[in-house]
């Protein structure tokens, strides 16, 4: 059951501020924060980046942006945002529009961005725009940021709060930016069968989890490390007259309940069904869509179709999923870790440019690093 515009508005409002004090002339923050690979799927959204349908995720721990906020206040009063941006050290003016158009959907729960300029330094630990979502690490990398700024001027915060509007300020960036701020396991968008579940920010799934699920394996094969042909951005629109838009809506919230069961009761053949059915229907959304495109590359199928030659013969719980780009993600649980990166090393390394893949895992959020590296994520604290 979806939540009416008006109580959407109410939640909306709860994430503006209402009294900040402690205001400071300068400083600056820096956040690590994790790309996400979801398993179930988000494909399709509606103003302002609310998911048509909800997503589950695994948070991610190599791939990662860490970004320095540097924030001075303004000498005069203006009504500009005023900011540079720099990645992995060079100066980034294309990157500005994006960053403008945030901060514009931001400033109403965000009120103070006008009073400062902001310098902004971010690097990945992967390539930019080849489908390992720089976008959800990088937004919410700077929410991070920005939310650290507004603790300050309101030490009263309480974790959850800064949590959930940390998700909320990411997703009006990056919709999957949404489920980068906590781990192992998030849900974006309303469900039915996830207590607190919400279409405006991400939360950690709360349920019982097996084992077998948990420092789950994360291989990302580097098929095409240049950027994307077909934005995500206009991926998503072309959900809103898609012929089989509504069919895969359904399909996904089937899929949430399914998935919730199979990590509770540890069944590795089902989530392997699952995972794989997502990721190939979301590249099949892409290839009826008007107009269509496809993201996948020839050594993309070849690495599918090995991996299920692999897993017929060796009885290997291996599988793969597919983010909105043409490179492999090869997850499998953490006991056959040796036996699945000796099969990447003898058959799939010759797929990936320039034999490149990075070795991830399931990963637990986002890490303050500047002064005492203060930690909101649940097993930092443990």
């Amino acid at each position: 059951m979806y939540i009416c515009g008006n109580i959407l508005s109410m939640m909306n409002r709860n994430f503006i501020p209402k009294n900040l004090n402690n205001i400071q002339e300068k400083g600056q923050y820096t956040w690590k924060s994790p790309s996400n690979i979801a398993l179930v799927k988000y494909w399709g959204k509606s103003d302002p980046q609310l998911p048509k349908n909800p997503s589950i995720s695994f948070t991610l721990d190599a791939c990662h942006t860490i970004t320095t906020l540097h924030f001075q206040k303004k000498e005069v009063n203006d009504d500009d945002f005023s900011f540079d941006i720099f990645f992995e050290g060079k100066k980034k003016e294309d990157f500005k529009p994006k960053i403008a158009g945030f901060f514009e959907r931001i400033h109403t729960y965000m009120p103070f961005l006008k009073a400062y300029h902001f310098e902004i330094h971010s690097e990945n630990s992967f390539p930019h725009s080849s489908g390992i979502a720089s976008s959800a690490s990088g937004l919410s990398a700077i929410a991070l940021c920005l939310m650290s700024m507004e603790k300050l001027m309101n030490p009263a915060m309480e974790q959850e709060f800064f949590n959930n509007k940390a998700s909320f300020l990411a997703r009006l960036g990056s919709g999957s930016a949404a489920r980068s701020i906590e781990g192992e396991l998030v849900v974006w968008g309303e469900h039915k069968e996830v207590l607190g579940s919400s279409n405006l920010y991400g939360v950690t799934l709360e349920q019982e989890i097996h084992p077998v699920f948990k420092k789950y394996q994360d291989t990302i094969l580097l098929v095409d490390k240049g950027e994307k042909v077909v934005s995500s951005t206009v991926g998503h629109q072309l959900m809103h007259k898609h012929p089989f838009a509504e069919q895969r809506f359904e399909q996904a919230h089937e899929n949430v309940s399914a998935m919730l069961s199979v990590l509770k009761r540890g069944d590795l053949d089902r989530f392997v069904e699952i995972v794989e059915s997502e990721a190939l229907t979301l590249h099949a959304m892409m290839m009826t869509s008007m107009p269509y495109f496809i993201l996948m590359k020839p050594n993309t199928l070849a690495i599918i179709q090995k991996i299920w030659a692999f897993r017929a013969r060796s009885k290997s719980h291996v599988c793969f999923t597919l983010d909105a780009g043409a490179n492999v993600h090869v997850l499998y649980p953490e006991n056959e870790k040796e036996v699945v990166l000796e099969f990447i090393e003898k058959e799939l390394v010759d797929f990936c440019q320039k034999k490149h893949y990075i070795c991830d895992r399931a990963g637990n959020g986002a890490i303050e690093l500047n002064g005492d590296a203060q930690i909101y994520t649940e097993l930092e604290k443990q």
